[in-house]
């Protein structure tokens, strides 16, 4: 091409060879410019990079999250500080007598409790163990459990912070001036008790809150037969009897209950001991809904408060 230009140009006259190298020049300025332009062009212009369609998230079926969300493990539960009953694998249960100790009647359960080698647990009334340390001091030699009753069996529920502490502190005073440790369990009289008021004595004391899941009565004065019947009829593995050492018909009533309870293969432990063979419940497969014919069940009825706890 540029020989061919050069060979046209020898054959051009001289008045014309100016302007044609003057076309010529702005020419190959032209496709210069042009070049760089598209150089430059090319070089800036960003890569445009193709990308997947993404799909929309299916939604998850409700089962699915409901089954996901029982597998989370919860929060840590906390640890338990009221017992009716403790659930427990085997046949342990914990006999309590309330309200002593009595200057006759709780030497005779004593005497009774070691012949059948059998660990109680006292709860025992404060102005009753300032009276007789002596008895408190030898129930817990022999193995037996000393746990607070109060001072003078008031209602709790209906007292005030200070008074309920003032009640506490008297007779843990008094347990531990007999048997030279404190209590760590405290039934409430009535078996009354907010729960406002179990939170701050366990953390200011220290205690366990103990009920019951048997209770014969026995503060009615039945007598020994029904005392007996009552307890041998409800008591399940992991209870928690109730019963008294102030109360004649409760002694006599004594000797065939135990009797009767080791021969349906019970063994006795203290309260204390119960909860720590405590072991966790297999929760129970959750019940189909019921036909729509069948009639609902009675609610079942909830244990009331003995007056003699």
């Amino acid at each position: 091409m540029a020989r061919s230009a050069t060979y046209a140009f020898n054959f051009l006259p001289s008045p014309v060879k100016p302007n044609y190298c003057l076309l010529l020049g702005c020419a190959a300025t032209l496709s210069f410019s042009a070049a760089i332009a598209a150089q430059s062009t090319s070089a800036t212009k960003p890569a445009i990079t193709a990308r997947p369609i993404e799909a929309a998230p299916k939604a998850v079926p409700a089962k699915m999250q409901k089954e996901a969300a029982a597998k989370t493990p919860g929060p840590p539960k906390e640890p338990a500080i009221t017992f009716n009953s403790v659930h427990v694998d085997g046949p342990y249960i914990a006999m309590t007598f309330d309200d002593g100790p009595s200057a006759t009647l709780t030497p005779k359960l004593l005497d009774l409790l070691a012949a059948h080698h059998i660990k109680a647990t006292f709860f025992v009334i404060g102005e009753n163990v300032a009276e007789h340390p002596e008895i408190v001091a030898r129930a817990a030699r022999e193995g037996h459990e000393i746990a607070n009753h109060s001072w003078s069996h008031p209602n709790l529920a209906k007292m005030s912070q200070e008074s309920v502490r003032s009640q506490l502190q008297r007779t843990d005073d008094a347990i531990k001036s007999a048997i030279g440790k404190s209590a760590t369990l405290l039934r409430p009289p009535y078996g009354s008790i907010t729960e406002r008021e179990k939170r701050w004595i366990h953390d200011e004391f220290g205690y366990d809150i103990i009920l019951w899941d048997v209770d014969p009565l026995d503060w009615k004065r039945p007598g020994p037969a029904v005392v007996r019947n009552r307890i041998l009829k409800e008591t399940r593995p992991g209870s928690i009897v109730l019963s008294h050492d102030i109360h004649p018909g409760t002694i006599e009533a004594m000797p065939s209950t135990f009797d009767e309870l080791e021969a349906k293969g019970f063994k006795f432990v203290t309260v204390s001991e119960l909860i720590a063979m405590a072991t966790p419940e297999t929760p129970h497969p959750k019940a189909k809904p019921a036909e729509k014919t069948a009639t609902k069940a009675a609610p079942s009825a909830v244990p009331t408060s003995s007056p003699g706890g």
